[in-house]
């Protein structure tokens, strides 16, 4: 006998398995919870090293920038005190 057909004949077996069915999707949405938790904090880690990455690599496009802009002045001066000799 299928429980659906036991449960047509006893509402004591239909309460029963009810509550079994309850309990059962009530610890796959509680794992569920806990994955999606793990997941976002995954998800949050990702970002924050992007955004380190990005930081990183944007510091290092200014210090090339500033050494470049430098080294342009210091010949451009270089040549302006050399070239009034």
């Amino acid at each position: 006998m299928s429980s659906t057909e036991i449960e047509k004949k006893s509402l004591e077996a239909h309460v029963e398995l009810c509550a079994e069915r309850y309990n059962a999707l009530d610890s796959k949405l509680t794992n569920l919870e806990g994955r999606m938790g793990a997941l976002e904090g995954h998800i949050m880690d990702v970002k924050r090293s992007l955004v380190n990455r990005d930081t990183a690599h944007y510091k290092t496009l200014v210090t090339i920038g500033t050494t470049i802009i430098g080294v342009l002045l210091t010949g451009l001066v270089t040549l302006i005190v050399n070239g009034h000799k």
